[in-house]
């Protein structure tokens, strides 16, 4: 053989090695990461070759599947009642990424999760059967308040305080999350969506802070009675009405200038919502106090799943004392999330504990075997003493009964509560918010709400917490402890 042809020979082998060995890693090494790209269109054909499992609500399933009648993916995605559980549910698409619990429990809902496999799936690599997510939402809660909501622009939570199950997550407007399913039409469903003002994609309920106004006065008398600066909620404070800003010449007054404010025990001041105490008692307090009662809440928590993941509540750092004081009141940087405001009242219904709020009670597989209960892992946390959070029931339920929160009545049930109106835009040029968070008890049953209304129908006079938010959360309660 020449030098020639064998030089050829062996590149030629080298080429076939080369190949080879390519082919190797791309089987072997590459494999799974090209199965696992989204763009691979063999993902979504396997995805929805079959029916998914369900998410379950009181038993029942809000999703289903159905048979397509063209293209390569034979099941598409169906919704019960789709813009009541939204917020819940939120979409699983033939187009877009999967939202919400359809996100979360993508694996499980479409059979890919390992605990589902079987023996005999595994020696055969087949899918396994789905399995199914089983919410701790109350179907009357949510309707309550999707209803009581209606075209408002807002977002509502109800919790039972003593389990830490979410009970209603409701965000308006809302969507249809069946408008987004199918891949032929969702195009069109998307951009519509996505270019509406009102922005109904948006979870409101758990993903969208805002300053939450006086509600928030409920975790400063927590630092102050906490810390001993007052030693009830009836002792007489030091707070001049009206109150000038430290540091400053600007006068803090209160929204009803005859209101008996001045020097108020904290009962009186949450009943008439006296901004002069409590931005005094926060710079009484430090911003540091404040901050570490609000953080025992859960406000700066960045990683807080139920098990969607909530956008972070503030409480803010590195503050001079003029913008501590208007922390006092839920103003300057603070946000709260409608999910955040809950969780307050609920700590404070339940002797001071803060169960951990999630609304997935357990995930099963398609047998209905339990593979996770949220149920039995919920932690509790005390946040304030049993003494502290009975001293606050009592001021808040003269809220209800002689102060702001009238509106949030129900006979027959204890309820107690706080409203809220926060400013919105610069020098409060926009509508102010609607605030309220509350609890209600009665015959052995707890449930704690929060309420937000960020736009409606009335007028900027009538904008306020008891107005617009107190009768959504009425409505909830009585939903929750009366059926």
């Amino acid at each position: 053989m020449n030098k020639t042809i064998r030089r050829a020979s062996v590149f030629a082998l080298l080429l076939v090695f080369a190949l080879l060995i390519r082919a190797t890693w791309v089987q072997f090494y590459e494999g799974q990461a090209l199965a696992d790209d989204s763009d691979n269109r063999r993902n979504a054909i396997e995805t929805y070759s079959s029916p998914l499992g369900n998410i379950i609500v009181a038993g029942k399933a809000v999703t289903g599947s159905e048979r397509t009648t063209g293209g390569d993916l034979a099941y598409k995605r169906t919704y019960t009642n789709g813009k009541l559980y939204a917020a819940v549910t939120g979409y699983a698409s033939q187009a877009y990424a999967p939202t919400q619990l359809e996100g979360i429990y993508a694996d499980l809902l479409n059979g890919t999760d390992s605990r589902l496999k079987t023996v005999m799936d595994t020696v055969t690599n087949q899918r396994a059967e789905p399995g199914d997510v089983v919410t701790t939402i109350d179907p009357a809660v949510q309707k309550a308040a999707y209803d009581a909501l209606g075209d408002t622009k807002g977002a509502a939570v109800a919790i039972d305080p003593e389990t830490g199950k979410i009970l209603a997550v409701v965000s308006t407007p809302s969507y249809d999350p069946s408008s987004l399913t199918d891949a032929n039409t969702a195009g069109g469903a998307w951009k519509q969506l996505n270019a509406d003002s009102d922005k109904p994609l948006t979870n409101r309920a758990l993903r969208q802070p805002l300053p939450p106004g006086s509600t928030f006065k409920l975790v400063v008398a927590s630092a102050a009675l906490e810390d001993g600066l007052y030693s009830s909620v009836d002792e007489k404070t030091d707070s001049p009405d009206p109150y000038t800003l430290p540091g400053t010449v600007t006068p803090l007054g209160n929204e009803n200038s005859s209101a008996p404010c001045e020097n108020a025990s904290i009962r009186v001041a949450l009943e008439y919502s006296c901004n002069t105490v409590f931005a005094k008692m926060a710079v009484d307090l430090g911003q540091d106090k404040v901050r570490a009662m609000a953080e025992k809440f859960g406000f700066n928590d960045g990683s807080q799943d139920v098990p969607v993941r909530a956008y972070e509540s503030v409480y803010p750092s590195g503050m001079d004392k003029s913008s501590t004081a208007l922390t006092g009141i839920g103003q300057y940087d603070v946000t709260a999330t409608p999910l955040q405001m809950a969780m307050v009242s609920a700590a404070l219904a339940n002797g001071g504990k803060l169960v951990s709020p999630h609304m997935v009670s357990t995930i099963t597989d398609s047998g209905g075997d339990v593979l996770k209960n949220y149920d039995d892992e919920a932690s509790t946390r005390q946040v304030v003493s049993s003494r502290t959070a009975e001293q606050l029931q009592s001021a808040m339920e003269s809220v209800i009964q002689d102060g702001t929160g009238t509106n949030a009545r129900i006979d027959g049930v204890t309820v107690g509560g706080k409203t809220g109106t926060a400013q919105h835009g610069e020098n409060n040029s926009k509508t102010p918010y609607a605030w309220f968070t509350s609890y209600g008890k009665a015959d052995g049953k707890e449930v704690a709400v929060a309420v937000v209304v960020e736009q409606s129908n009335a007028a900027r006079s009538e904008v306020s917490g008891n107005g617009l938010a107190a009768p959504v959360a009425k409505a909830m309660m009585e939903a929750a402890l009366k059926n």
